[in-house]
């Protein structure tokens, strides 16, 4: 069981939670955007707590330019050049994070995807400075969350799932903006993007937590 300030910390962000997904999924005419928001910038405040109690002190510095680059794509909804430029930063920070776990930059995996990424969105007549800008992004997130799956420990198993939820977020975002989804697959990814991003980054969130702290609490 989860004990303390991280079991205040679940219950808040499963209240914004339930909140927001009923507004997405009803589509009724409440404010969700604040919620949303609100629930990112508890996930930095906690990591920053993590850290602090002697956590991991890279996924601090990721949420901070998380939730910055959420300011312009979510709640300003503009800049997306900008937003997902610092998503990619974001990445990198997690490559970091990657590498201080001994874990290999596997390099020609991000190379590879990358090369893909762009190969396609060129097929597809997509690729725009944006949309091969998210299509490097999203090479890089998707590798990280790979490697992620290679390190042991349970705090490289939250990291890993939140990673991969991160990436499922991403693929509903492609089909939403896209236009190439049908009507009702486009409603369900609308719907998908926020199911997936608020717990990747709740569990992000968590495995900044001090390594005693998790074997202690989560059992």
């Amino acid at each position: 069981m989860w004990k303390g300030d991280t079991a205040l910390f679940l219950a808040a962000e499963g209240g914004l939670y339930a909140y927001f997904l009923t507004i997405d999924i009803l589509r009724l005419d409440l404010p969700g955007v604040p919620a949303k928001y609100a629930g990112v910038l508890l996930c930095l405040l906690f990591s920053v707590l993590a850290a602090r109690r002697g956590g991991d002190r890279l996924v601090p510095l990721a949420l901070a330019l998380t939730a910055t680059a959420d300011w312009f794509l979510l709640v300003q909804n503009d800049g997306y050049l900008f937003g997902v430029a610092i998503f990619l930063a974001v990445q990198t920070v997690y490559l970091l994070r990657l590498r201080q776990g001994e874990s290999n930059g596997a390099y020609w995996l991000r190379g590879g995807l990358a090369l893909l990424m762009g190969l396609v969105l060129e097929w597809v007549n997509m690729a725009t400075p944006l949309n091969l800008l998210a299509g490097l992004y999203f090479s890089q997130l998707l590798s990280n969350a790979i490697l992620a799956w290679t390190l042991q420990g349970r705090l490289w198993r939250l990291f890993a799932l939140g990673l991969t939820l991160f990436a499922g977020c991403d693929l509903c975002v492609g089909l939403v903006n896209s236009g190439l989804a049908a009507f009702e697959l486009e409603r369900v990814a609308s719907v998908g993007m926020w199911l997936f991003y608020l717990p990747s980054q709740v569990l992000i969130s968590l495995s900044a937590l001090p390594k005693q702290e998790v074997s202690h609490e989560a059992k």
